[in-house]
């Protein structure tokens, strides 16, 4: 796939004015000089923390964390890639991209354009379609299933009609080609020709993050119909199942708000609990909930720390058990913690508003259980815990489980509620759980050497240094500003004076990486700033951030580009000072008239006089 010229990345990135781009979704006020901030579009809060830096295209939150270009701002806000964002920014300042392989979008991405096109025109066809007298059958199934037309309107929901080809024909009108459509699995091809792939069914657009309908999950309505209950778009080149979540694009802004996300198994069941005020509520298509799914869902979350939830809802039968035990395989990679919620009587989200009510739909989600708990109970529930074999043999499926949980908080309640469960003493509950732990640590150890570990871990989250946690001293206080200076005016302050002092090494170790990050930054390329401070390593990315967008003390831009130029003087005084003092106690250790005596006072003088040509600046 063709890829577009670096060139032309940064000079969109150098043309857009981000204040202009983020000011379209967050209020934004002056916050000093070339800085300005905002309520944050990433977290809830009382007072604005949400900082943009209009002349290095740079914000960051000093609440949350956030920060990036505009780029990351648009991925992280619509959920684009990083493709599709540079194409939005050109388009809005006129810009016409390159692309290294062949001077245009690739081949396959003109295609996809027309897919999504093809899907878009097919989901208004369906949604007209369920007004017709044909569609009385589908506007029955919702509502026996308490969705009426306000909710279909909402989702989307449409019939598609019986006969052969009355979406192919209807699409084909539109202009759109016979390849087109069966790329985009909206017909198929048989031995008796091309034809409408959903027929006699009530239909479902799935779209993705942005909105986009990308595909269709269709519903079975009648008797005569020989195929699935459910039948799903195929592979296409814009729907991938095992990337794929249902309601997503409705979900996303909630789920990004509150890091909380219910996982249910169908259409019917997302409908159900939107409409309860289960307003996280996303479903898999056509495929378990996986890896990929995980991945969507993790970014989506901002699944960066443990405060996050993540709630499954499993039918209580043999298959639904099974789902919750694959879910709890992938655990690992959340950071959140997961939960399992099971409705009483088997009944699943949708029968459950119906018979009880929406505020049945929200308890279910309330009265969850730790998923560690839930899968705890189904492996003990295939041992006889009324004999001693039972609960050997129980104790040694559940300890692993138990070994399992990283959270050293956590794991001693886990012991507890086993040990409980089984009726054993905490002691040699306890001894199994460590037994087992030392298992799996060895097999994880082993795995990492023939370098395969990595791929199920939970996120490690590493604690981040900040600029309110830097130490309140004379010498921190000199670096701190001045690597604000660097950051925000370097290319304000004098040359050969920027680099001098760009190479004196700070005592401060975080201050140090922000530094030696930017020293080793080409200087001479646009947007130096800001590749500066993403090459920064962790934990001291979030300071370097914050120096890069923080309130620079000064009244006026003058006064800013003057207090940087001093800043960067007053690095070089403090490293003339510093080895001013070295050459006063190498003199006190040599002879006078020695050679090396002569050739310290000489270095001294030279000193002196440097220092006065700084101050005198």
């Amino acid at each position: 796939m063709a890829r577009i010229r670096q060139s032309d990345i940064d000079e969109v990135k150098g043309r857009v004015n981000i204040a202009d781009v983020v000011g379209e979704r967050v209020a934004l006020k002056s916050a000093g000089v070339g800085s300005m901030k905002g309520l944050c579009p990433f977290h809830d809060e009382r007072s604005p923390s949400f900082h943009v830096r209009p002349q290095v295209g740079y914000y960051h939150c000093f609440g949350c964390g956030e920060s990036g270009d505009v780029y990351s701002f648009l991925r992280a806000m619509d959920h684009v890639s990083f493709t599709e964002a540079v194409e939005r920014m050109a388009a809005r300042v006129g810009y016409t991209l390159h692309y290294e392989d062949g001077g245009g979008p690739a081949p396959e991405t003109t295609g996809r354009s027309r897919l999504y096109a093809a899907n878009a025109a097919a989901a208004e066809y369906f949604r007209a379609q369920l007004m017709t007298p044909e569609a009385e059958t589908g506007r029955r199934f919702l509502g026996d299933r308490g969705f009426d037309a306000g909710a279909a309107a909402h989702f989307g929901v449409g019939y598609a009609p019986k006969g052969w080809s009355h979406l192919m024909d209807h699409l084909l009108a539109q202009k759109f080609t016979r390849d087109e459509l069966l790329q985009s699995g909206l017909v198929s091809q048989g031995q008796r020709g091309v034809y409408d792939r959903f027929r006699g069914r009530l239909v479902w657009p799935i779209r993705d993050i942005t909105g986009q309908v990308i595909g269709f999950g269709a519903r079975k309505l009648y008797d005569d119909d020989q195929g699935p209950k459910y039948l799903n778009t195929p592979e296409t080149p814009v729907y991938k199942k095992a990337q794929v979540l249902y309601g997503l694009d409705l979900a996303k802004r909630d789920i990004s708000r509150s890091h909380r996300v219910v996982v249910v198994e169908g259409y019917t069941d997302v409908m159900a609990c939107h409409l309860a005020g289960i307003t996280t509520a996303i479903a898999s298509c056509g495929t378990a909930f996986g890896s990929d799914h995980i991945t969507v869902l993790r970014r989506v979350m901002g699944d960066d720390s443990a405060s996050g939830e993540v709630v499954f809802t499993f039918d209580p039968d043999a298959a639904g058990q099974k789902a919750a035990l694959r879910a709890f395989a992938d655990e690992k990679r959340f950071a959140a913690q997961t939960y399992v919620a099971v409705a009483p009587e088997g009944l699943d989200p949708c029968d459950l508003r119906l018979q009880r009510g929406d505020g049945a739909v929200r308890a279910l989600m309330e009265n969850k259980a730790p998923m560690f708990e839930f899968v705890i109970d189904q492996r003990l529930k295939d041992f006889d815990l009324s004999s001693v074999e039972g609960r050997a043999g129980a104790l040694r499926a559940a300890a692993p489980i138990v070994a399992d949980i990283r959270d050293p908080a956590l794991r001693p309640g886990y012991v507890r509620v086993l040990a409980r469960r089984l009726g054993l003493d905490l002691p040699e509950v306890g001894s199994a759980v460590e037994r087992a732990a030392r298992g799996a640590d060895r097999a994880e150890k082993r795995e990492t050497q023939r370098g395969g570990a990595g791929e199920t871990e939970r996120p490690v989250i590493a604690q981040s240094v900040s600029l309110a946690s830097l130490p309140n001293t004379r010498d921190v206080a000199l670096e701190r500003g001045a690597m604000m200076a660097f950051l925000q005016y370097g290319h304000r302050i004098e040359p050969d004076l920027f680099l001098r002092a760009l190479q004196s090494p700070f005592g401060h170790p975080a201050l140090e990486a922000v530094r030696s990050s930017l020293a080793a930054t080409d200087l001479s390329q646009p947007g130096w700033a800001v590749a500066a401070v993403e090459a920064v390593r962790e934990p001291f990315r979030t300071l370097a951030a914050e120096l890069l967008t923080a309130e620079f003390p000064a009244r006026t831009e003058d006064g800013a580009v003057a207090s940087a130029n001093d800043l960067a003087r007053g690095l070089l005084v403090r490293e003339l000072e510093r080895e001013k003092n070295e050459l006063l106690r190498g003199i006190q250790r040599v002879p006078a008239d020695s050679e090396e005596g002569r050739r310290l006072r000489i270095r001294l003088r030279e000193l002196d006089g440097d220092r006065q040509r700084l101050v005198a600046q």
